[in-house]
Formats: C-alpha cells, structure tokens, sequence
C-alpha cells in the first residue's frame, strides 16, 4: 500500500493510557492525522495470558490497516511485551513501536543504585522484561510493583481522589523506605496519576516517563521508513473504543485538554467492526487535537 500524506499514524491500548502516548505524537508532529483506539471491552490487559493480548493486537492492527494506518505505535506495555514481536513477524511492511519500562534510562540516572518500577503483572512476567533487567540492570536493585488496580481507577477517571492515594501509597511507601531515588513508569495510564505520584514520592525522587522517547522514535521511523511526509492542512484525531463511547469521549476531552469524537467498536469472530455516530463529550470543534 502507498502511504499517502494524509495516512495516519495509529495508536493503541486496552483503554485511556495510551493517550499519554498519543499528547507527545501530536506535540511532536503537529500535522500528522492519528487514530485512537482503546479496547476498552478487554480492560485491563495486564493480567490477561499473553496469546489473548496478540489475538487482540493482531485484529486491532487489521481493524487499522483497513484505514490507512502507516505506523502504529503499541501504547501499552503489556500488549507490546505479548504481541510486538508477532505483530512485526505478521505485518513486515508495516513499521512498529512499543513501548518498555525505561529500566535503562533509570540504570543510568539513579544514583542510590535503587530504582523502582511501576508496570502491569503481564510486563513483570514477559521475557522482554527479563530481557531488559540482563542487559541494562545488573548493577542495580529494581522494586517492582504491579499497582494492582490503579489501572481501572485510571479508566473511571480516579485520578487524584482518596481510593488512588491509598493504593499509591501502598505501591511506592515500600521502595521508597528501601532508598529508591528513580521510579520508572512502566504503564502508559501512570502517566495520567504522576502529579500524585510526584507528591507522594518527594522532590528528591525522579520519575521517568517514557512516553516522550517512544514519540521520538515514532518520527524517527516515519523517516527511516520514507513514508510519506505530513499533510499541511489541520490535523484531524479519529478516536475508537470497543468499551462506551460516551463515557471515553469525556474522559479522553479531560485527559487531553479539548474535545473528542469518539465511535464504538463491537469484536466479532476475532474482528473489529464499528457501531454508530460518533459520541461527542462536549461542543467544540470536532476531531482537532
């Protein structure tokens, strides 16, 4: 398929997070048009087995090929640890990015030699997590903690309140205690609690979000791959969730700043197809972002 200038670059997660993801591809390449889309039918992936999570991916990356797609960008860690490699085996023309825990980066930045990692049960128990602690972390101590259930308080928009500071403090209190200077967020919906996590970790603590390096590297394959360069008109977000579109029109229009159009998707025998009009969270101008 010949790229066109107006092709999109695609993303996707089981739900909300990776739109920390998708806030740096926009800042980064302001006239590129993108699509969203969230499972949110099969949130959380994490504690999904791994051959679920790429049967998933595989029918996600067809739904978006059929629109165009001419990269997608895997904006969640346990989809990206189950389903990279098959994706890239499955689809060799079509280029990738994942995503990993910054475990190198925050190797190199900690100075206790103590990092923590916030991440998902399905990235901890992933051989490309084993990877990455033998190649970047054998002269550190790593804390891990899978934040079970702060990814459902994500979704419900949970951001700041009570329940969240509870179980974040049960996450960090243990390795922060241990000495832990550096906290990699392993996870893209973390990203959308870090004002919580930076209060309750201290300004002596850095926190890394890897986001912005995976918006990098989204440009730089666009490149690397000679597809074809941005269009000059305004860029346009078309945003799907297999969950209410309703309810991820309002929290995607919170998260992001400004509206979002948002059309439901149904799975059938393994496939995507869509629903209805798109669910608007508020007035505005439609699809910008």
């Amino acid at each position: 398929m010949q790229a066109r200038p107006d092709d999109p670059i695609a993303v996707f997660d089981s739900g909300v997070g990776g739109l920390s993801v998708l806030r740096h591809i926009a800042a980064r390449l302001p006239q590129t048009n993108l699509i969203y889309l969230a499972d949110q039918g099969h949130v959380p992936y994490g504690p999904r087995p791994a051959e679920e999570v790429r049967a998933f991916s595989e029918g996600i990356t067809r739904f978006l090929l059929a629109r165009r797609a001419r990269l997608i960008v895997v904006a969640c860690n346990t989809a990206t640890a189950a389903a990279l490699t098959s994706l890239r085996g499955t689809f060799p023309d079509l280029p990738f990015v994942g995503m990993e825990p910054a475990v190198k980066p925050g190797a190199r930045q900690t100075r206790s030699g103590r990092v923590g990692v916030l991440a998902t049960a399905g990235t901890f128990e992933s051989q490309r997590y084993a990877d990455l602690m033998a190649r970047f972390a054998s002269n550190v101590t790593l804390y891990e903690n899978p934040c079970q259930g702060l990814v459902p308080l994500i979704e419900q928009g949970r951001l700041d309140g009570a329940e969240t500071e509870q179980l974040l403090q049960g996450c960090l209190v243990p390795m922060l205690s241990a000495g832990v200077d550096t906290i990699v967020l392993g996870c893209t919906h973390y990203p959308f609690v870090l004002p919580l996590i930076a209060r309750l970790a201290g300004p002596g603590v850095s926190l890394i979000d890897p986001a912005p390096a995976v918006a990098r590297q989204a440009q730089r394959l666009l490149v690397e791959h000679e597809v074809a360069a941005d269009g000059n008109g305004p860029r346009t977000l078309l945003a799907y969730t297999t969950g209410d579109p309703a309810a991820f029109a309002s929290l995607a229009a919170r998260l992001l700043g400004q509206p979002v159009a948002v059309r439901g998707l149904r799975w059938r025998d393994g496939a995507l197809e869509p629903l209805s009009a798109p669910a608007r969270a508020t007035t505005g101008p439609d699809h910008t972002v």
